[in-house]
């Protein structure tokens, strides 16, 4: 297909300004100077509760038979002053966090607000806590941290497990829908009938940007969740930077489908926020990019076209297939859609190139594919593609307000952040607050970056994986992880969901593979839905396929740093419980190699190159 035009968005020119240090450090900054912006996230719920009191904020499927229950934003400003009512009537002169379980709904987010409205700060905590861990270990850790005085759930059947484990305490008990007979819990409707006080207005005026609005736990590599303090100030003045770089925003009100938890940085803090500061809509996917489940997101996006599109790499590949077979799906996503963003993982660049292609055969022109870069401690953006790029890795420039040090680590150029969006530090862990900031007030994040173009810093900056991820082989070479599992999954992304790289102090590169196993049943198609995991992987489709991904992939890697010689499909999927997975569900390369150091030792006992099945 000829190379058609990009659907053009209103953008900031990529511009930054460069201050060299005298130890070899440089400090990127944006010529553009922050903005004014609110002192706490309630001045947008009634600006535009006033400017647009009929439009839809927000929209999930837990009405009638599964249809859209959606509510407007006059009604959502009414209903967290009933809301903060309650919860002040709750307090007793103290401030004492509540804590929200479950996915995201419209419920959740009038609590989520409501709470943070009469400056309650609000826990939201990862359902996998709940509903995947077998000994609720990183929740039981979670509430004993923040004691809140109030929880929420939002089905109670869902959550029967959870509830009937006694984790709570002294908390009430909050729920929606399904309120189980046999325990004591406080129907969500009894919240909204409150009826708001002077005492709301009161606590409200109080909310200054220094708040905390949200206690944000993640998962490390080792060890229990740290809690990351995010303020009032933090998540405004990030909003109001990137809709100076991003300034089609400030055109029309986005409209967006969208799964990301709010428990996440990215759906939580980045997308929800994004849309109520630009009076936008948001559909709430109760699907995700998870067999049996996609079909719902799929189901959404045809009866709702976005004018945004947030997803992570995985999304975007479960979403591929769907768009080859469906043209009215297709005919749906991208008629309105103005830009693609993905961020969280990097891209692979044939799930990029699928993208553009079924963007210019629905539409006759590209979409604009844009990025950005971030963590829970940046509320979230620090960088932002605003920009046409063509092709994956690129994660932007700084947003204004916002300074990036790239300093000079071994063979790796590490990046640190200063600015309004940044973190205060962490909940009741002051030592870790000290260690992970520099002598300048710069928190070392720990990610790794390399320049576009280093003639031209305008190009951008380019993610490169985690300092602590690299390491070196037993012949001196360092292998840089971030760029080199990128490639693998992409080279056999019908196999390989995930990737685990080994090798330190060894002479050569593994891998242990989370396989792709709606792929491997796609070149099966004679095993039943039943087969098992072990058997699938063993066929001879499979096994051909990653061969000939590993050896293409290697045809085109031919140095030592580079060439992978071994690898092993696993049939145990990453476990929650022993910080494989996180709670955004990203595989934690340093938890994995720990804990499988058995299937580590194998791989390397027999001769290369090895394909094993464990």
């Amino acid at each position: 297909m000829v190379d058609l035009p990009i659907k053009n968005i209103t953008m900031a020119e990529p511009l930054v300004d460069v201050e060299e240090m005298s130890d070899g450090s440089k400090i990127l900054r944006s010529p553009q100077t922050l903005e004014e912006y609110p002192e706490n996230q309630s001045k947008w719920i009634f600006d535009w509760a006033k400017k647009a009191p009929t439009r839809i904020f927000l929209a999930d499927r837990s009405g009638l038979n599964g249809d859209w229950r959606s509510i407007t934003y006059f009604d959502f400003s009414k209903k967290i002053k009933s809301i903060g009512q309650a919860l002040l009537d709750r307090s007793e002169g103290k401030i004492r966090p509540i804590a929200i379980l479950s996915d995201n709904s419209v419920n959740n987010a009038l609590l989520l607000y409501g709470a943070m409205h009469v400056g309650i700060p609000v826990v939201p905590i990862s359902p996998a806590y709940s509903l995947l861990s077998q000994d609720f270990g990183k929740l039981k850790y979670i509430l004993a941290n923040t004691s809140p005085n109030l929880i929420y759930i939002e089905d109670g059947q869902k959550f029967r497990a959870v509830l009937e484990s006694n984790q709570f305490g002294d908390a009430e008990i909050i729920v929606s829908n399904n309120i189980p007979d046999n325990i004591e819990v406080t129907p969500f409707d009894e919240l909204i009938s409150v009826q708001p006080t002077s005492a709301v207005d009161k606590a409200s005026a109080d909310v200054t940007s220094d708040t905390i609005a949200k206690i944000l736990f993640t998962s490390g590599s080792t060890g229990q969740p740290k809690g990351e303090i995010n303020t009032q100030g933090m998540l405004c003045s990030n909003q109001q930077a990137m809709s100076q770089v991003w300034t089609f925003l400030n055109e029309k009100p986005p409209v967006t489908v969208d799964w990301l938890p709010w428990n996440h940085t990215f759906g939580g803090n980045h997308n929800l926020n994004m849309i109520l500061r630009n009076g936008g809509t948001l559909y709430i996917d109760f699907g995700k990019p998870a067999p049996g489940l996609i079909e719902e997101t799929i189901r959404n996006l045809k009866e709702i076209s976005p004018t945004i599109y947030f997803n992570v790499p995985r999304g975007y590949d479960m979403l591929l297939p769907y768009f080859d077979k469906d043209q009215d799906l297709r005919r749906s996503f991208f008629a309105n859609l103005e830009m693609i963003f993905y961020a969280a993982a990097a891209l692979t660049q044939s799930t990029w190139e699928k993208l553009e292609y079924f963007s210019e055969l629905t539409i006759k022109k590209r979409v604009m594919m844009l990025s950005g870069w971030g963590a829970t401690e940046t509320a979230p953006d620090c960088t932002h593609v605003h920009w046409p790029i063509s092709k994956a890795g690129v994660i932007g420039l700084p947003i204004p307000g916002t300074e990036i040090k790239l300093v000079p680590n071994e063979n790796k150029i590490e990046m640190r952040v200063r600015g309004p969006n940044v973190m205060p530090g962490y909940w009741k862990q002051d030592e870790l607050t000290e260690e992970v900031f520099d002598e300048h007030g710069f928190y070392c994040i720990g990610d790794a970056a390399r320049l576009e173009d280093p003639s031209d810093i305008r190009k951008g900056i380019i993610f490169d994986g985690r300092i602590s991820e690299n390491f070196k082989l037993s012949t001196g070479t360092w292998v840089a992880v971030g760029s080199l599992r990128t490639d693998i999954i992409a080279s056999a992304s019908n196999v390989i969901q995930d990737a685990v790289v080994t090798g330190h102090d060894r002479d050569e590169i593994g891998l242990l593979i989370f396989p792709n196993v709606l792929g491997c049943r796609t070149l099966c198609p004679d095993l039943s839905l039943e087969t098992e995991l072990e058997v699938l992987l063993s066929q001879k489709n499979v096994k051909n396929a990653l061969v000939s991904g590993l050896m293409d992939y290697n045809s085109r890697h031919s140095v030592s740093s580079r060439r992978v010689t071994r690898a092993i499909l696993m049939t145990e999927p990453a476990n929650i419980d022993k910080n494989e997975i996180t709670d955004k569900g990203y595989v934690n390369q340093r938890a994995v190699l720990e804990r499988r150091s058995n299937l580590v030792d194998k791989l390397y006992k027999g001769a290369a190159p090895t394909i094993l099945i464990e």
